[in-house]
Formats: C-alpha cells, sequence, structure tokens
C-alpha cells in the first residue's frame, strides 16, 4: 500500500501517525495497537510496561548531560471514535482509514480521522525514537478507552513513573493550553419493553446527514441529536396515527453526538402515504431549525420488515417519552468563564432491539455539586417511566491550579517562537490529567495539540502546518533546563 504521508516532514510524526491510522482502534478493541507500542518499545530498547486493560508506559532515559533535570511525561490515548458517513462501507473495527491530502490537511474518506488521539501517540514516539534531541527523563503515558469513560487512565499503574511535569497532548487547537476541564460520568438507561402481534405495513424511517461532533467541545453548538430528533419525529405521527415501534437505533459513542439514527414502525395499513407526508411536515420544520447546524439532514421513509412483534402501543409511547423527557444537551453555562459549557449531557447511544430499550449518555460538569442533582433526576425520571438508570465511571474534574512552573516555562518558549500569547482555558470535555494527578502528587498538567478540526465526525481532518509547529514547541519544551 503506497504511504500518504511520507516526505511530508523531517521527523517520523507523520510516518508513526499513517501507521496508527491503519490499525483499527475503536475504544475496548486496542489490543493491537497495545502490542505495536511494545514493538517500538522493544525494538529500540526502551523500558516498557503493559497492562491488563492494554495501557502501555515506555520509558526513555535522559540524554547526557540532562540527568539531573526534571523528567517529563507525554501523555496521550491511542484509541479513536470510529465514526462514517451513511454510505461509507468500512468495517471500522478491521479494516485501516482511507487517507488523502486536500491541502494543508490530511483527511479520511468517509470516516474520522483518529487525530484525537493519533497525534499524541505519533509525537511521543517520533519524540522517543530521535537520537538527535537532548531530553530529560521521558515517560510516555499511553492509555485505552479514553473516548468511552477514561477506563484507562483509571486503571493504570503509574507506580514506576518519575516525573510531576505532564504534557497531555489531547487537545485540538493549536495556540491554546488546557489548564482545567470538566468532570463527569456515564449514566446508561433501561427499559424493559412488551412486544404484542399485530397487523399493519412495516416501514423503515432514517434520518442522516446531521453534523454530530464531540459531546465536549461541541456541545454548546446547539447541533442536533439524531436519536432526539428521531423520537420527536415519531412522537408526532404518534398523534396522528396508532404507531408501534418495532427497532430503534442511534449513536455508537457516548461522547460523540448521534449523527443519523433509524426507526422501523408498525402503522395501520393504508397509512404509508399519511406517514411520509407526517415526516416530512416535520422533517421541513427541523430543517429550518437546524439550517445553521445541520443543513445536510435529510429523511427517508421506505418499506421494510421484521422478525420482530412491534411494541405495544401503550410500550411504544413509553419509550418516545422516555427518550424525550431525559434531559440533553446543554443544562447550564458557566458564570465565570464567558462561553464555556458547565454541565451538559449527550445521549450518544440508543438501541431499541428484543432485549429492551438501551441509552447511554455522557454526563459532564466543571461544578462537583452540580453532577448529583442532575444524575438524580435522570433516575427520577426514568423511575417514574417504569425504567432504571444505571450512575457509573464517575470521573473527577481536573481543577485549576494558580501555580504552575510548567505553565510558565511553556507560555514563554510560545512567545519567544512565535511572537504571540499563549491563550490558558479551561474545556467542558474530559481530559485524563485530573485522573493522573489523583495518582500522582504533585502534578503540573497541562493539555495541549495542533489544530484538529470537525473532531469525531466524518469531516474530521488534522492541519500539517499546525502538527508541525506544535512538534517543534514540545521539542523545545522537552530541552528547557528549568
Amino acid at each position: 500500500m503506497a504511504r500518504v504521508l511520507r516526505g511530508l516532514a523531517e521527523n517520523k510524526v507523520f510516518d508513526y501517525f499513517e501507521d496508527l491510522t491503519q490499525i483499527p482502534r475503536p475504544s475496548y478493541q486496542e489490543k493491537a495497537v497495545s502490542d505495536y507500542l511494545v514493538a517500538f518499545a522493544k525494538e529500540h530498547g526502551f523500558e516498557y510496561y503493559q497492562d491488563q486493560y492494554y495501557n502501555v508506559i515506555i520509558i526513555r532515559e535522559a540524554s547526557e548531560g540532562y540527568e539531573d533535570v526534571s523528567p517529563i511525561i507525554l501523555q496521550g490515548h491511542m484509541d479513536m471514535v470510529c465514526e462514517k458517513t451513511h454510505d461509507c462501507l468500512k468495517d471500522m473495527e478491521k479494516e485501516g482509514l482511507d487517507l488523502y491530502l486536500d491541502g494543508d490537511f490530511i483527511r479520511a474518506r468517509g470516516t474520522t480521522l483518529g487525530g484525537d488521539d493519533g497525534i499524541a501517540v505519533a509525537y511521543a514516539l517520533a519524540i522517543l525514537d530521535d537520537d538527535s534531541l537532548k531530553h530529560p527523563r521521558l515517560e510516555f503515558v499511553c492509555t485505552t478507552a479514553e473516548e468511552t469513560g477514561m477506563d484507562g487512565a483509571f486503571g493504570i499503574d503509574v507506580s514506576m513513573l518519575k516525573g510531576h511535569k505532564l504534557l497531555n497532548i489531547d487537545s485540538e487547537e493549536e495556540g491554546v493550553i488546557l489548564a482545567s476541564c470538566a468532570g463527569g460520568c456515564k449514566a446508561e438507561i433501561h427499559m424493559d419493553t412488551e412486544r404484542a402481534q399485530a397487523a399493519g405495513e412495516c416501514l423503515a424511517l432514517k434520518l442522516t446527514g446531521l453534523t454530530g461532533g464531540h459531546s465536549g467541545v461541541e456541545i454548546h453548538k446547539g447541533r442536533a441529536n439524531g436519536i432526539h430528533l428521531l423520537a420527536r419525529v415519531l412522537l408526532a405521527a404518534s398523534k396522528k396515527m396508532e404507531l408501534r415501534l418495532i427497532t430503534m437505533s442511534g449513536g455508537s459513542k457516548n461522547n460523540a453526538i448521534p449523527n443519523r439514527a433509524a426507526a422501523q414502525v408498525l402503522i395501520p395499513a393504508g397509512q404509508q402515504a399519511a406517514f411520509a407526508a407526517l415526516v416530512e411536515e416535520q422533517i421541513k420544520g427541523a430543517q429550518s431549525e437546524y439550517m445553521v447546524t445541520d443543513p445536510d439532514l435529510t429523511a427517508n421513509v421506505c418499506e421494510s420488515d421484521s422478525s420482530l412483534a412491534p411494541l405495544t402501543l401503550t410500550a411504544s409511547k413509553r419509550v418516545l417519552a422516555l427518550i424525550l423527557a431525559e434531559p440533553n444537551g446543554v443544562q447550564r453555562m458557566s458564570t465565570d468563564i464567558e462561553g464555556l459549557t458547565e454541565t451538559s449531557l449527550n445521549l450518544g447511544i440508543c438501541d431499541l432491539d428484543e432485549k429492551g430499550l438501551y441509552m447511554n449518555y455522557a454526563v459532564r460538569t466543571s461544578v462537583a455539586s452540580a453532577l448529583e442533582p442532575l444524575t438524580d433526576k435522570m433516575v427520577l425520571i426514568a423511575q417514574s417511566l417504569g425504567a432504571r438508570a444505571d450512575i457509573s465511571g464517575r470521573y473527577p474534574a481536573w481543577e485549576y491550579v494558580r501555580e504552575s512552573a510548567l505553565r510558565q516555562d511553556m507560555a514563554s518558549i510560545y512567545r519567544e517562537m512565535f511572537g504571540e500569547e499563549l491563550r490558558i482555558e479551561a474545556i467542558h470535555a474530559g481530559v485524563e490529567c485530573g485522573i493522573l494527578a489523583g495518582k500522582i502528587d504533585h502534578l503540573d498538567a497541562i493539555s495541549m495539540g495542533p489544530n484538529i478540526y470537525d473532531i469525531h465526525t466524518p469531516q474530521e481532518h488534522l492541519s500539517v502546518s499546525s502538527s508541525k509547529r506544535m512538534y517543534d514547541f514540545i521539542v523545545r519544551v522537552i530541552a528547557c533546563r528549568d
């Protein structure tokens, strides 16, 4: 297979990045990429650790003359969000990505690119592989299942680390470093459903073309949630005719805003044209409502068939009521930091099948006291409609530290290199710094990265020039003797 990114830089960043794009690495399926990192460590004779979660730590000792300089921890995660366009046939659990260059950007045809967080892994490997660099002890910590609850970071043993300065390379705006992030949890809702044979026409309704996006970075942009919109359309139709749900699905990751959703329904015989007209009316309204955020929204109604009996009318109404009654989206904006989302949640996965209804939410907040009232609300709504809500995977917010030598050094180096001030911000999305700060005493951490656009959507693209600049910046930070 021809290499698409070869020769883009003197260092090996893009060689390693391309390697990673050819290794399928959805969350909880990271063994292959984890073994790739172990093979790299063995080949170079580096100390390494691989645990039962497939987290990997690789250590390179200090260069001559840097033995007394404080070690640096480089940190990222190896899993990626696997999203694709509705017409893409690629199996992202088994196949590598189809890369291409579009001017200054690296893209993948029909799928997410995995810049989050493949670029962190590529940076670390290129730095570890460069014998010309002068550096202190380098400790590369690469975790798993970050995109689905930070399971790897929770489980990793970091007792072998000596560093107290951490460069987390998991944000996506050049010239901005993060010094704080939201905490949160996962909420899963289960509802048993009743089915019964009934006569009528089986139809399929599919919503496609939604923009989607990252539920932390882009939840405030008002993009449509495919699952919610589908339920809204079906509820409107159920007010005009008897409508029984058969199946319903949408989304694949709880932290990605669903960009498509589908359902099978049973309606009375002879009502197909009326159902299509009702859907068209609802979609026209939604297209007007979301013309800026989701300009490519489309809906399709077609005949279908199913071996499953439909839900009863009562069960169908309960399912739609639960989806629409549970909170979703931004709940509160920060009153301290303008433009920052304080509390939100995202319905990222919905499945209605023979087992019942399953929904999975990513819940986020930068205010610890706001989490329990929101999850309590979810539990109460679920219980009122005969469902149950399970709250798990709580992770702490990464709190802002006023005094940071690492942040100060980075701001000075950035100003010297680029003649601009480094912006220091907080983010609503979660990064692993908060979890690692709970494992490493007196950790001085920041999060940074190059420009990555449309993250977690099939339009995701990574800037080549920005990636080069941020690599050079990291190298300078590593070489700093302070």
